[in-house]
């Protein structure tokens, strides 16, 4: 190729961004609004020499462009952009930097730690004012053309509603690297997402959709790899439309569409968890990779007196523009060309408020999220945001547009505070369990905007919730300073593991308990991979850095007896969920006469069977609640689901409301052996356990 290639390139379009193969050759198009000269840079198969440069022709509303015939996929290429380097003014240009393609599809090589990698010398006596000579395109990954080319022709995607929405938060490698079942080459691959092992394992469990931790390119973050870790998570993104090649069994980005294929087939969503609000290149004295080389002063928000420095809002350093147009529109083809090219099926946005940030700080009306919600492609997908960041007003639980399901950390702390035995508990937790309507019903929003969890990737698992109550982060190389400290957890006794009975049957019976709250409480409810059969992370709540079996799922745990039951015992509440409309209702309940015949939609009671006044609501020593949810049935019927809890340290006598006909055990965490049984008027919960109860009653005659 490199000796039938034009030495010239031809004007070519703007559109699209990134390159593009015709059959004739490959248009190649390139942002960039303060450059003055853009220069396409080829190298041979193995990205190690350059062997030619061509200089992009045109200039159209700030894209360059230019068109190359005859090349075909597989061309290996970067960028080098002249212009002012003037730091005190936002600009960043050296053309000594060889440049990822913002667009790049595929990479070749690893990015290998240098000084060479930032744009001024790093220990010159002018810092970032200086300017670095050295070429950098030795220690850069480089972009690669692709074609793709896939038949989704027969794809079927599930489309579950969301009220009937369960999210299954995991790894894309730890889920599967322990998986003895898969061949040792696809282990901790794309390919053994789809393994049949897995597939029967979600479905066993009735999940309807499977998260994924950040899969877009990132990099190993030069001060983990020299303190010999790295960074698992992958919350760094080097390329917004590049799947992370470490995850590859293979040499074919098909095998991640081949799994989301299978997990369709089997009735499984797959959602993404994007990063779209920082990059890996860190604050203005970090590398010259990709944007910063490109336009600094258009991708990332600087400081408005000093455009030197970078704007902060994400804590990594940096924090792109998503009020600028092509910065959106950056986002957006990034996000379409996953759903179509990939077949994802939602995004969950890290640090999402930084998105819709402009110069007066949040907007719900942000032009980011106008694009998002009237895109045909992307509009009709999940959406799922972080509804928080850093900066000033950093916090908005409830304020982003319909549309749009929020992490709910008012739902994961109350529960866990409620669980733990904390007093004074009871009135948040009763408005955590019917929907968050105080913080999400406007706009028109409905429960399934609250993602209710009790534990996520960030923190404890849910066994080490009720086994540590001190931060256990030792191996992650910084003394245990790192990672939160409020974690509203309880060992119940005894710090970590234990041969202790009583405590064991404690700590089981609250993880139950949890657990039954999280999948009766109105709103989506996300369980983390793992947490069904009792994974730890050994009390390491921040294991960013811990690419082994500290984070890796310890699949020989569901062949233990504790494992397989609490497994069971999951599955149990899920198939619950699914089959009673009432704890999934598609609505907000407030306590009115629906269905009727004197029956509320919902109501609370106490242990003695009352309904609770205001002194009973603000009594900090309330430990008992009593929540019943109702609907018509089709037989005109009325079905009710009573949630009973008690979080006190003694047994409580419940006396159940009403006259039903019918009455019917569901699941007793305390009792997970016990089936569905027939009841009388009173119940007796042991301490810090929960109940479900079905009861039924003819409508009265009119």
């Amino acid at each position: 190729m490199t000796n039938t290639l034009p030495d010239r390139l031809e004007s070519g379009s703007p559109y699209p961004l990134g390159a593009t193969f015709d059959g004739l050759g490959v248009n190649f198009a390139v942002f960039s609004a303060h450059a003055e000269k853009i220069e396409l840079c080829l190298f041979d198969p193995r990205g190690k020499r350059e062997y030619q440069r061509l200089t992009l022709p045109e200039c159209t509303d700030e894209v360059w462009h230019g068109y190359l015939p005859y090349a075909r996929p597989g061309l290996v290429y970067g960028y080098r952009a002249y212009g002012p380097y003037r730091p005190r003014e936002g600009h960043r240009f050296n053309p000594n930097k060889l440049l990822l393609d913002p667009y790049a599809r595929r990479l070749l090589g690893n990015l290998r730690w240098t000084d060479a990698l930032h744009g001024y010398p790093v220990r010159g006596r002018k810092a970032d004012l200086g300017f670095d000579r050295r070429d950098s395109a030795p220690a850069m990954p480089k972009a690669v053309v692709t074609h793709d080319c896939f038949d989704w022709s027969h794809d079927v995607r599930p489309n579950t509603p969301w009220s009937e929405t369960i999210i299954y938060e995991a790894h894309a490698k730890g889920l599967t690297k322990l998986l003895e079942h898969a061949p040792p080459q696809e282990r901790g691959t794309f390919a053994a997402l789809a393994h049949p092992k897995v597939i029967e394992h979600l479905q066993q469990l009735g999940v309807t959709a499977l998260e994924l931790m950040p899969i877009h390119a990132f990099v190993q973050d030069r001060f983990l790899q020299e303190k010999g870790l790295s960074n698992y998570w992958g919350y760094n993104t080097l390329s917004f439309f590049t799947p992370e090649p470490s995850y590859f069994s293979g040499d074919t980005q098909d095998e991640l569409r081949v799994a989301v294929r299978r997990l369709h087939a089997a009735g499984i969503e797959v959602i993404l968890d994007v990063v779209y609000n920082h990059s890996c290149e860190g604050s203005e004295l970090g590398q010259t990779l990709c944007w910063r080389g490109l336009d600094n002063a258009t991708y990332y928000r600087l400081l408005p007196d000093d455009p030197r420095h970078c704007l902060n809002d994400t804590g990594t350093g940096n924090t792109f523009d998503l009020s600028h147009a092509r910065v959106i529109q950056m986002v957006a083809d990034s996000l379409r060309y996953w759903a179509t090219s990939f077949g994802i099926d939602g995004f969950r946005f890290d640090l999402g408020l930084t998105l819709g940030r402009t110069q007066h700080g949040f907007d719900p009306n942000a032009g980011f999220f106008d694009v998002i919600r009237q895109d045909p492609i992307l509009g009709r997908l999940k959406l799922i945001t972080e509804p928080w960041d850093v900066g000033m007003g950093g916090y908005q639980l409830g304020n982003f547009p319909p549309g749009f399901a929020e992490w709910n950390d008012k739902y994961r702390d109350t529960v866990r505070s409620y669980w733990r035995g904390d007093e004074g508990r009871r009135g948040e937790l009763a408005a955590r369990m019917s929907g968050s309507g105080d913080v999400f019903d406007r706009w028109a929003r409905r429960p399934w905007a609250s993602i209710n969890f009790i534990t996520s990737h960030d923190g404890y698992t849910l066994a080490d919730l009720v086994q540590y109550e001190q931060r256990h982060n030792e191996a992650n190389g910084e003394d245990n300073r790192d990672g939160h400290d409020h974690n509203i957890s309880r060992n119940w006794g005894e710090e970590g593991p234990t041969d202790d009975p009583e405590i064991r049957e404690t700590r089981a019976r609250v993880r139950r308990s949890m657990l039954l709250t999280l999948f009766a409480s109105l709103g989506t409810p996300m369980l983390v991979a793992g947490d069904e059969f009792g994974r730890t992370q050994h009390g390491n709540n921040n294991a960013y850095c811990q690419d082994n079996e500290i984070s890796w799922i310890d699949w020989s745990l569901l062949e233990t007896e504790e494992g397989e039951a609490l497994n069971r015992f999951v599955a149990r509440l899920i198939d619950l969920r699914r089959r009673h409309v009432s704890l999934r209702s598609p609505v907000f309940l407030y306590g009115q006469d629906s269905p009727g015949h004197g029956v509320n939609d919902i109501e609370w009671w106490d242990e003695r069977g009352e309904q609770l006044s205001e002194e009973d609501w603000d009594n900090p020593h309330g430990r008992a609640l009593s929540m019943r949810r109702a609907i018509a049935l089709p037989d005109g019927r009325i079905e009710a689901v009573n949630l009973l809890v008690n979080g006190g340290d003694a047994p409580l006598l419940f006396h159940l409301p009403g006259h039903p006909s019918e009455r019917i055990l569901l699941v007793d965490s305390a009792r997970p052996e016990r089936g569905e049984m027939p009841l009388g008027t009173q119940y007796e919960l042991a301490p810090h356990s929960a109940v479900l109860i079905r009861s039924c009653m003819e409508a009265p005659e009119t």
